[in-house]
């Protein structure tokens, strides 16, 4: 699949990010994962994230990365095209880019490189040398030290033919606004807040309709008729759905940090597919906001 294939898949749909399964030591559990990739890849996701943020991308040793991708790829070849988180230092974020493009990723997310504020300058150069250290299609991710402006994407769009989306996880809607009209269809753009259903609207608005979703790895109708709703502006379904679920569900989200994680992978457990603990310096839900989820989920029906 070439850069501009992918970034057609991308451009319309509904995206999610597969928890990654671990055993109760910890270590990954490929049975495990590979089940849940086959429950949810019928659902009509247009592609799947392995080893995303909500995959705990930040936890995995580099022999688990290529374990998790593999996996992946291998599961979901006939299916659903795997894209791979790749990030940290540029050295790092390159050798695990090239290691995703040999296992037979489709593309990349590059998260956003770990702890150090950097120039705009700097950012860029770390995102031009690992879309120049592979073949296939990259989405850059604007979040936390990654804040990327629309004249650096301008330029690097230019120097890196295989950039092919732009994933704002920031919620600047000035900056949205100067890049999506910049840029125009040089991308495809992804909405990437936490919980991205509460703001899928707003983003369709600004010319974003597309948008990844966690909730989809315990609640996969409701998140593809949530996605239909939005996509059809059907406001009606949209409010309810928000009213019933998403709210009630933010409120849990929001009690600690590092939740957004956790509660998904709690989600998972409820339906039957257990992924196994978060692993530190994330925590697992407390088991009252475990079971306040549970009821929430059982809310919205057969999946």
């Amino acid at each position: 699949m070439n850069p501009q294939e992918l970034k057609s898949i991308l451009s319309s749909g509904l995206l999610s990010f597969p928890v990654t399964d671990f055993t109760a030591q910890g270590d990954f559990n490929r049975d495990s994962y590979i089940k849940r990739l086959e429950w949810l890849a019928p659902y009509g996701a247009s592609a799947l994230f392995a080893a995303g943020g909500t995959g705990e991308f930040f936890s995995l040793a580099a022999s688990e990365y290529s374990q998790v991708i593999k996996t992946a790829v291998d599961t979901c070849a006939t299916s659903v095209p795997i894209l791979a988180g790749v990030g940290g230092a540029t050295r790092q974020a390159i050798e695990y880019a090239q290691e995703a493009e040999r296992l037979g990723a489709k593309g990349l997310l590059l998260l956003p490189h770990y702890l150090t504020e950097a120039s705009q300058d700097g950012v860029a150069a770390h995102v031009e040398a690992v879309c120049k250290s592979v073949k296939i299609g990259v989405v850059v991710y604007n979040r936390n030290v990654c804040r990327l402006n629309a004249t650096q994407l301008e330029q690097l769009a230019e120097r890196c033919p295989n950039l092919i989306g732009y994933k704002d996880g920031l919620g600047d809607i000035e900056l949205m606004v100067s890049i999506r009209r910049r840029l125009g269809d040089r991308f495809s753009y992804l909405g990437g807040l936490p919980t991205a259903e509460v703001y899928a609207a707003a983003y369709k608005a600004l010319g974003v309709p597309v948008y990844s979703s966690a909730v989809f790895n315990f609640i996969p109708k409701t998140a593809m008729d949530f996605y239909h709703a939005i996509a059809r502006d059907d406001h009606e379904t949209v409010g309810k759905i928000i009213d019933d679920f998403f709210l009630p569900y933010l409120d849990i989200r929001n009690r600690k940090a590092g939740y957004a994680v956790s509660i998904v992978k709690a989600g998972a457990k409820i339906v039957g597919y257990d992924a196994g603990p978060v692993r530190t310096p994330l925590t697992d839900l407390l088991p009252e906001e475990y079971d306040a989820l549970a009821a929430l989920i059982d809310k919205q029906g057969k999946q």
